[in-house]
């Protein structure tokens, strides 16, 4: 019986079936994303080698115990040297064709690999087949996902009375950041994006030390970390009443957003869900103001596979989590972004953020 508990089982086998598939005998994990997906450990530093015989986790010494409690794996190995320790077992078991993560091991550590494993294992590069590994999630990181935005929305609206005229961007993303971390979330997702007036031109301006003035949008991208799985929302709201191009270029950003979301269900190239969002937009006559892909998976990481934009070759499929974030920034003027993350459902598509995206007027 395989020790493996299920859902680690089912993660290890889409592994176990890419290694399959490329005719190698294991795969080295590295990347502590991947690693934690795929066997449970939260630290900063182990190995994975996943081959057709078995599971082995791999760390050093500040480690072993967190690894006994976490780790689900059929060999559990303290090393002292990481490469040597990873070349012992390699010759232990026996793995010579191995693959390893192409898109985040450096060329340093693969050039140490081959010069410390001459005649024991020959190094495959996995790029691409890699990518799509987390792209479904399974009901325990959505139960993950759902809570995050939930504590995120929640510190949200407990703060929103605080953006008033005056106030400093960055003492509203403070306040939004502790309300997030006293609500039970981990850390933040990343650092928030408060950006007001012109500076809502800039698709990441970082909260500043500007204040915030009557009459203007402002934009907050923000988030919240829980059991290692995160949340992204951005809401623009107006401080005061807002100019009619204000409100114009608000609506446009929404309908584009919806429009997108239409379409979502299995099946559906993504690059078809940026294009409905994009087109609407340029028809409004503010397609060059519009420059980023419109959306990104969400998980463990805050921007993984996959992702959405004209370049896309990736469909939807059921089980998938991914952000539909259309934005329009006119330079020296100001800018909207409204961002959902959705989960696709076998006949469409559930929204697992949960604040009003609809323009709201905050009073002076």
């Amino acid at each position: 019986m395989n020790p493996l508990g299920n859902q680690y089982s089912r993660r290890i086998q889409k592994l176990e079936n890419l290694i399959q598939s490329l005719d190698l005998e294991a795969f080295i994990v590295t990347d502590l994303f991947n690693i934690r997906y795929l066997c449970g450990f939260s630290g900063t530093d182990g190995i994975l080698v996943v081959s057709r015989g078995g599971v082995g986790f791999l760390t050093d010494s500040r480690y072993t115990e967190q690894a006994r409690a976490q780790v689900v794996a059929d060999h559990k190995i303290e090393y002292r040297i990481k490469n040597e320790g990873l070349i012992n077992f390699l010759r232990e078991q026996g793995l010579s064709r191995v693959g390893f993560e192409a898109e985040t091991v450096p060329f340093a550590t693969v050039r140490k690999w081959r010069n410390d494993s001459q005649k024991i294992a020959r190094w495959i590069p996995v790029g691409e087949e890699l990518l799509s590994l987390r792209g479904v999630k399974a009901p325990s990181e959505l139960e993950a996902l759902e809570e995050a935005t939930r504590i995120s929305a929640k510190a949200f609206d407990s703060v929103l009375p605080l953006l008033k005229p005056g106030i400093q961007e960055q003492e509203f993303s403070l306040e939004l950041e502790i309300a997030i971390r006293r609500l039970g979330a981990e850390e933040k997702a990343f650092d928030f994006i408060v950006a007001s007036g012109s500076r809502g031109a800039l698709p990441h301006g970082v909260a500043s030390e500007r204040r915030i003035q009557a009459g203007e949008l402002v934009t907050v991208d923000f988030g919240a970390r829980f059991a290692g799985y995160h949340s992204d929302e951005t809401i623009t709201v107006a401080v005061g009443s807002v100019s009619p191009k204000h409100q114009e270029i608000f609506e446009v950003v929404y309908q584009a957003q919806q429009r997108a979301m239409d379409l979502i269900r299995p099946g559906i190239p993504l690059q078809e869900i940026d294009k409905a969002a994009r087109e609407y937009i340029h028809a409004a006559g503010y397609g060059e103001f519009f420059g980023h892909g419109l959306g990104h998976g969400v998980g463990l990481e805050v921007h993984e596979f996959p992702t959405l934009n004209p370049r896309s070759k990736d469909v939807a499929e059921e089980g998938m989590v991914f952000t539909v974030e259309p934005g329009v920034y006119v330079p020296g003027f100001g800018g909207v972004r409204i961002e959902d993350m959705v989960v696709v459902t076998e006949n469409g598509y559930r929204k697992v953020t949960r604040l009003p995206k609809e323009l709201r007027t905050l009073p002076c």
